[in-house]
């Protein structure tokens, strides 16, 4: 059996380095940076003031008390996006309100409620500091600063840091296009009526979540039956990066997606690992395919170690780190095959999110679970305590 590394390392090496593309701001949205922004000029691009008040020179109020209050002509306001267009000059102050140009010959600006004012006059009871509620020009980011670095998933915050840049467009990386189906005559949409032998299909709710989830353009293929060369025509027929299908990759007598796709060139063997043992990957007429598992917790635990890192790949986002927590509750593992836990996370450690162990088929169980805890092959069983590689669901 080939490991989950060694396994990993193939997925990896069939698809492809990032692209990009400029897109505006208005659609970037959760997409990868490519490119660094930068400030295009001073953020601010000029002294504003923090206060709604009156600007004043600092000299003129330096000898102010409540015992003698100095009194100051108000020669004019200052508004954002209105700035007054003349010089403060000694003995005068200019109404000015929050966000509003600091005028020429200003120092300070005294808060309103600070001072006693009428239409014409501003009665000042104490000095200002030299600065006093000014946004100094470039405070926030000097010419060429770096204001969102490449790589960053970008999130509201960064959008408006790059607008005030100045920025209207950004270089990203092109979303994959990640194609799904899911197979088996035996399925049945949710909604629908069960007839015998048959089940609710739930692999396409996950995997249409999950990629949108991790970035990806997606693509559902739709649910296709038990026949090979349906499969084979689907896969064909997908304008992809690449393709995932779910159900038919094992050793039966009716797993259409081995039947269809190893003649095409998909290389179907067991992964040592549980749940997921029974997987496919290859190139169908370039594409490339990774054949998951049928079962849904095989399928979530495949998308976490093989699928997630792959469009990762494509977007150029680094691998999320597994760190080491101790077990709150001990559980048996299988001989031979790493174990993928699905487990609640606690801050004193981690326990199985069922009494069910890593079963592939408990997926209503699923949703109690935060993450994956990863155990070595060669241990049967994890006690209380033992220490293990835990990582919060990526998708």
């Amino acid at each position: 059996m080939r490991s989950a590394a060694e396994h990993l390392a193939q997925v990896l090496a069939l698809v492809r380095e990032p692209e990009f593309e400029a897109v505006p701001l208005g659609e970037a949205l959760g997409r990868v940076l490519a490119d660094d922004v930068r400030a295009a000029g001073a953020i601010p691009p000029f002294d504003n003031s923090a206060m709604d008040g009156y600007a004043v020179r600092g000299a003129d109020v330096a000898t102010a008390s409540e015992a003698a209050p100095v009194g100051l002509a108000v020669i004019g306001e200052s508004a954002a996006g209105h700035p007054f267009a003349g010089s403060v000059a000694p003995g005068a102050a200019v109404r000015i309100m929050t966000g509003a140009p600091v005028p020429a010959g200003a120092d300070a600006v005294i808060p309103q409620e600070r001072v006693a004012a009428t239409a014409t006059s501003v009665l000042v009871d104490a000095p200002a500091p030299l600065g006093a509620h000014i946004r100094r020009a470039g405070e926030d980011a000097a010419p060429g600063d770096l204001v969102v670095p490449a790589g960053a998933v970008l999130r509201p915050r960064h959008l408006a840091a790059a607008a005030s840049s100045g920025v209207s467009q950004v270089l990203v990386t092109r979303r994959p296009r990640v194609a799904f189906l899911v197979t088996g005559d035996e399925l049945v949409a949710p909604g629908g009526a069960l007839g015998p032998g048959q089940i609710f299909e739930s692999n396409a709710t996950y995997l249409a979540a999950a990629l949108e989830a991790l970035g990806a353009e997606v693509v559902p293929l739709g649910t296709v039956g038990d026949r090979g060369a349906d499969v084979l025509a689907a896969v064909r027929g997908a304008s992809a990066d690449l393709v995932v299908t779910t159900g038919g990759a094992s050793v039966g007598d009716h797993d259409p997606v081995k039947e269809g796709l190893a003649p095409a060139g998909v290389d179907f063997r067991n992964v040592a690992i549980q749940p997921g043992k029974p997987q496919g990957l290859g190139r169908v007429d370039g594409i490339p395919v990774v054949c998951l598992p049928g079962n849904p917790v095989a399928v979530a635990v495949c998308v976490e170690l093989f699928v997630a890192p792959a469009v990762r790949t494509m977007l150029g986002v680094p691998e999320p780190a597994w760190e080491p927590r101790g077990a709150l509750e001990g559980w048996r593992c299988p001989p031979g095959r790493e174990q993928v836990m699905p487990v609640v996370i606690a801050s004193e450690g981690v326990r199985p999110a069922t009494s069910g162990g890593s079963g592939s088929h408990l997926v209503a169980r699923l949703a109690a679970a935060d993450g994956l805890a990863r155990v070595r092959a060669d241990a049967d069983e994890v006690r209380a305590g033992d220490i293990v590689a835990v990582r919060r669901f990526t998708a």
